[in-house]
Formats: structure tokens, sequence, C-alpha cells
């Protein structure tokens, strides 16, 4: 990639074709970036292990999920405590005021909103540092573990036994809580996942009135918001440089997948210190159709006239009324938003090699 872009703009990044790979939408696939730019860390001396369990996650296959980690990791000899969400917010709850020994394992089972929850409540109680994060995938999109490489119950286990570590970049997002028409306050997520303003949000709104339906509902809530074309105007400020226009989508990320397994962000990488951001300007409904094929299609929106595509350490986004935020998965917030990237925040366990 390479950088493209006047002096008062920020330069926005251009992405090579993967040759090698078949052109779709009359475009080859960009040339993804690495998940991991660093090397993991190898720490074998975590033994006690706080398993959060959202039972409703996953067409409320959470919980069987969880009783099948917990034998798993007590048969590999680790010390076991179970927290069990009631409510959403509740997992954010316990682990803000839960007390664990130094160096414990914080284990999620769940999808990329559990395990944001608990960070969150991690990093508001000051000690997120200190702490080593793994993911049970039992959610619907399970994008996060998409990234890590962790596919299944079982292999997630082997990895905290084992004890493979990665740096990750968090976002500290600071927003209105609740949604437009609902505010109540401030709040603030640390974000390891996305933030998504625009018809993305508004097509997740759509999506969780049909859960019924499981991942595909995000392809319905897609389309549905793409007919709607709503007007949104924003001004968006990247490192300090003020773009005031209308938009049709911000896609802010640090992983590269979201959704349901959609390449949202080629470039991306999760231990690379910057977050990146995909700018889908103001586009006809045939320019949103043809974008969000091309996205399908391996990321090949990258290369859409009307996709800009940034890296940025800060960002805020202000709008004439509050509009929807989603973070991680969860439509929770509204505008204003600001957002600040936190380099190597916290550790995550991966699947090591064998």
């Amino acid at each position: 990639m390479t950088d493209d872009g006047a002096d008062r703009k920020p330069s926005a990044l251009k992405f090579q074709p993967d040759t090698t790979s078949k052109k779709k939408k009359k475009v080859h696939r960009p040339v993804y970036a690495d998940v991991f730019s660093q090397k993991p860390t190898q720490v074998n001396e975590l033994s006690h292990v706080h398993l959060f369990v959202n039972p409703y996650s996953g067409k409320k296959k959470g919980e069987r999920i969880g009783e099948l980690a917990k034998t798993l990791l007590e048969e590999a000899g680790k010390t076991v405590e179970l927290h069990l969400s009631s409510y959403s917010g509740h997992l954010l709850e316990i682990a803000q005021n839960l007390e664990a020994p130094r160096k414990s394992v914080f284990a999620v089972v769940g999808g990329d909103g559990s395990l944001s929850e608990v960070i969150t409540g991690r990093m508001k109680a000051d000690l997120g540092q200190d702490d080593f994060f793994a993911l049970i995938p039992a959610g619907t999109g399970n994008s996060m573990a998409n990234d890590l490489g962790i596919s299944s119950t079982q292999q997630a286990v082997d990895a905290i036994v084992r004890g493979s570590y990665q740096n990750l970049d968090l976002a500290k997002v600071e927003m209105v809580n609740g949604l437009p028409g609902s505010e109540n306050g401030h709040t603030v997520r640390y974000s390891h996942n996305l933030v998504t303003w625009g018809l993305g949000v508004d097509s997740t709104i759509k999506a969780e009135k049909m859960r019924w339906m499981g991942p595909i509902r995000y392809d319905v809530g897609i389309l549905m918001a793409i007919m709607a074309n709503n007007r949104r105007h924003a001004t968006l400020t990247i490192d300090g440089t003020e773009m005031d226009d209308d938009y049709t989508l911000f896609l802010i990320q640090n992983s590269q997948t979201g959704g349901s397994m959609l390449p949202l962000a080629p470039g991306a990488s999760l231990d690379d210190g910057l977050m990146d951001i995909g700018i889908l300007k103001k586009m006809t409904r045939r320019d949103v159709l043809k974008a969000f094929g091309m996205l399908k299609s391996e990321g090949r929106h990258v290369f859409h006239p009307q996709v800009d595509y940034h890296r940025f350490t800060t960002l805020s986004i202000e709008t004439p009324k509050p509009t929807a935020i989603n973070v991680d998965g969860e439509n929770i917030g509204s505008t204003p938003l600001s957002m600040e990237v936190l380099p190597n925040a916290v550790r995550i366990c991966v699947p090591g090699s064998e």
C-alpha cells in the first residue's frame, strides 16, 4: 500500500491488487495485511481462569459451550471460576468489580460484544493491562475469533492451556450512552473489534429484530438499509484534520472482519498501534449495492472509487443531530463520538504453533 492525497488532507491508503487471485467485479482481491505484526509470547504460569459466559449468545448455546470449556480447562489442571451474565452489560459489571489474582486469564464464552464488555470492565477498573484475555467463540458473527484463528471450543481451550499470547490494540471510545431517542448521559467503551456509523448501524438495528434468521440477518438488514438510503451528514476528524460532508458509512476497524465474517478492513492489523477506517462517501443505491457486492468479494470494496481508506490514532464524529453508534457488534451509543487508539493495551490468547 502507498500513500496518496493532498498535504492538507489525511493520506488515503492505496491497496495493491493480489494478481494471483481471479478478478471479480473487474478487480483482483487486495493484498491483505498480516493480522498481527508482532510475534506471540509464551506465558506458562497462568493457572487461574475466570470464565465469563454469555448464555444467550449464538442462539442460546453459550451456556452449553461454557460448561464444556470449564470441564476441559479443569481436566487440563486449570482452576476455573464461572461467571454467568443475566442481562446486557452484566459481564462488564462483573469484570469491573472482580478481585482476581495477578496474571489471571479472563476467558470469554460469547461473541465480540461479550469480549468487549469484559475488556471494558477490566480497563475501567484500571486493571486490564495486567490481565490476559481469551475468547471461546459462541456468538453469531465471531469475527474476532476468525481473525485470531479460533474456530472451536477445543481449539480455544488448547490455546489457553498452551499460553500463547499476542498484544492487542484497543480504542477508547467516548460517546453518548444509548441510541437516539434513548440517550442517557455519556459512556466509555474499549473497542477491540470495530466501531460503525451510518448505513452499517442502520442495518444492524434492523438485523437485531430478525435474530431468528441467524447470520443471514446481517445481509438482509444491510439490503434494507441500502434501499432506505438515508441522508447522513457528519463532521469526521481524523488525527486533527476535519472533513465535513455527506457520507454513507464509516467502517472503523481494529480487526479485519466484522458482522457475519465480512472482510471489512483488509489492511488492519490487531497490534500495529493504529485503527483503520473505510469511508463510504455519499452514494446512490446502485453504487452502494455495487460497493457491498465488492466488499463481500474478499474486501474488493477498497477499490471502489467512492471508498477512501485511512489509518489513524485519534478520530471524532459530530452530527447535526444524534445518530447511532455500534461498538463491537452492539448498538449502544450515539454521536458525538471521540476515539483514541491505545497501542498494545492488553494481551489476547491465540493458537500457538504445534
